[in-house]
């Protein structure tokens, strides 16, 4: 058979195998990203039935998917949000860091991988998934909650951090010297603060420029220009997904909610294809090894996450009800974790890495609308439970009654 006919019988069977696992897990009411995945290990190395006359295509847009996650995410804000997030909220974002990201590069050192896959693991346990998150917020009708903001301004701070990781990551992995990665990240830190300055005082100039119209001509010029500043930043070493970043934070008002609206589906399918391509590279064999480091892994970061969202509610003044839902919906790990992985995974630095970051994300990603949904009523409970121990009641007893009088806390959305 021709090799133009094999391409296309394989990837339209990727395709329609995508559509079909997206069906699946819409019906199922949790995120696809699992499924996409476990696609991927079916028909890659060492899987049931490996591709090879699409491999390179797919290749070429699971980049592509990457470039449109993160310009979509950046159209999502705007340079002033980012800037005052920055500036009200950073203590969130220092102690989200601290207890996500020291597990992930505690786990790596202990099993040898070496600094750099720490630094690597360390991303992966400390971005939470934006896009599983802002589904779950929607399906559970929590988007007017009073702790909703604190959770976007956390995941905004993550964002806004990327900007800076992904340049070091990708200085690290191609392995250049302590003064070349200096040079790569003042460099990232130059045009990420130059685009915010310009986004800030042009951004109706930029806006004007690129706004059409004709859908077709606003989605051209969006698309095109997203993927010359990909390519120019990654030419830096800054990373294309960084300069997808910052081309959507430029874009402000009617036009950024004309290009998201156009650009969805592309975002949704090229997604799917990354995620494909992530699992096509990693053997099914390779992750019985590290599916015990992986779901410790999960289980002590999914605890720091909890106790990240609790302790920011708590900050913003958020009753207890609220900061137990703040806490469990940012356990959700998935397309930034396997973006970090796949950049070490391309580099070759360590073969379990992989395998690892699969198993960990495949098991957050589902246990993540689970923890937002129960770990409210779950705490609640076993704090009720706590007080009506034994000698809790002996306790109450002696105690009186105006004394153990506490306010009612609101039983609805804390607004």
């Amino acid at each position: 058979m021709h090799s133009s006919a094999i391409f296309l019988i394989e990837f339209g069977a990727i395709i329609l195998g995508l559509g079909l696992l997206g069906r699946l897990a819409g019906r199922l009411q949790f995120s696809p990203i699992p499924l996409y995945l476990l696609a991927g290990l079916a028909f890659g190395e060492g899987g049931l039935l490996p591709l090879g006359a699409s491999e390179e295509f797919v290749a070429i847009g699971a980049e592509i998917g990457v470039i449109l996650l993160l310009l979509m995410l950046g159209l999502e804000y705007t340079a002033t949000d980012l800037v005052s997030n920055l500036k009200t909220q950073y203590p969130a974002g220092l102690v989200d860091m601290t207890l996500n990201a020291l597990p992930g590069a505690a786990l790596a050192l202990l099993m040898g991988w070496g600094p750099v896959a720490a630094v690597v693991l360390a991303g992966v346990t400390w971005i939470s998934s934006s896009g599983v998150i802002a589904k779950v917020l929607g399906d559970l009708g929590r988007l007017g909650n009073r702790e909703t903001p604190v959770i976007l301004s956390i995941l905004v701070l993550e964002d806004l951090a990327m900007a800076v990781y992904l340049p070091i990551i990708t200085a690290l992995l191609a392995g250049v010297s302590l003064a070349a990665g200096s040079v790569t990240l003042a460099i990232a830190l130059g045009v990420a603060g130059l685009v915010l300055f310009v986004a800030v005082r042009y951004g109706r100039v930029i806006s004007r420029f690129v706004s059409s119209d004709d859908p077709e001509k606003l989605l051209l010029v969006v698309l095109g220009l997203t993927l010359l500043v990909a390519g120019l930043a990654q030419q830096l070493q800054v990373s294309a997904a960084v300069g997808a970043f910052l081309v959507g934070i430029a874009l402000s008002g009617e036009v950024a909610e004309g290009a998201h609206n156009l650009l969805a589906p592309l975002r949704d399918l090229f997604a799917a294809v990354f995620f494909v391509f992530f699992g096509l590279h990693t053997d099914p064999q390779s992750i019985p090894p590290v599916i015990l480091p992986a779901l410790g892994l999960a289980v002590v970061t999914a605890l720091t996450k909890v106790a990240t969202g609790y302790w920011a509610a708590r900050r913003a003044g958020i009753s207890k009800k609220g900061r137990w839902r703040a806490g469990g919906t940012l356990v959700a790990r998935g397309e930034f974790s396997i973006v970090i992985a796949g950049l070490a995974v391309t580099a070759g630095i360590e073969p379990q890495l992989g395998p690892l970051a699969t198993a960990y994300v495949l098991v957050l990603v589902v246990l993540g609308p689970l923890t937002a949904r129960y770990t409210e009523p779950i705490a609640l409970r076993l704090a009720r439970r706590g007080t009506t121990s034994p000698d809790a009641m002996v306790a109450q007893r002696s105690t009186p009654a105006a004394e153990t009088l506490e306010p009612v806390e609101d039983s609805g959305r804390d607004r």
